[in-house]
């Protein structure tokens, strides 16, 4: 049973951001004028976790508003989503440990908190395995996303995690059985980058 819900979802026009700028870019293809509208965001950082010691992949779940309300009918989004129709649940995600790039650190150190605060495990920079760096949501931002790949044991965490702030992270522990069975799904809510990082994990680290 999920212990993330929400209700009194309205919807509003965007005037500010601290974490999105609108832009439009104009260019020229071809000897054609183009237009294209997009958002300018932070690049991020995710972190692949693997506790050795009891063979779980460490992930979060959190409640994602763009996830949410794409899962709603179009003749719904109105100003205020009805919440006993469409459950929270439709905006629940299953994704590895990841944070936004907005401090002058290195990517290492941004991981390394972001993993202590969202799952409690505290790790070094020099544990962290870089996986890739990859492109996401090209279509409207086009942002990057650095992924590491991090091994722990027990004695590694030190709190609960679930995140800081306002921030409302559930941890989930996924066997090898189960990190198989969400990739044999037909329709998932999982980011795409979940899903390369559970396709890297299986091929490269499995054992």
């Amino acid at each position: 049973m999920s212990k993330l819900t929400v209700k009194d979802v309205k919807i509003s026009e965007m005037t500010k951001s601290d974490y999105i700028k609108p832009i439009r870019v104009n260019y020229v293809q071809d000897g054609k004028s183009k237009i294209w509208d997009l958002v300018e965001v932070h690049h991020s950082v995710a972190a692949i976790i693997y506790n050795k010691e009891r063979k779980r992949l460490i992930c979060v779940k959190q409640f994602r508003p763009g996830v949410y309300y794409h899962s709603t009918a179009q003749n719904d989004r109105t100003n205020e989503i009805d919440t006993s129709k469409y459950p929270s649940s439709l905006g629940e995600t299953v994704e590895f440990c990841s944070g936004i790039v907005d401090k002058n650190k290195s990517l290492k150190e941004i991981a390394v908190e972001e993993i202590e605060e969202e799952t409690g495990y505290v790790v070094s920079q020099q544990n962290l395995e870089e996986v890739k760096t990859f492109r996401s949501a090209v279509g409207i931002a086009g942002d990057s996303t650095t992924m590491y790949y991090v091994e722990v044991t027990d004695n590694q965490k030190k709190s609960s995690g679930g995140g800081i702030d306002e921030e409302i992270i559930e941890v989930v522990e996924l066997t090898i059985e189960e990190a198989q069975e969400l990739l044999r799904q037909p329709v998932t809510t999982a980011p795409a980058e979940f899903l390369f990082g559970l396709l890297w994990f299986l091929q490269n680290k499995k054992n």
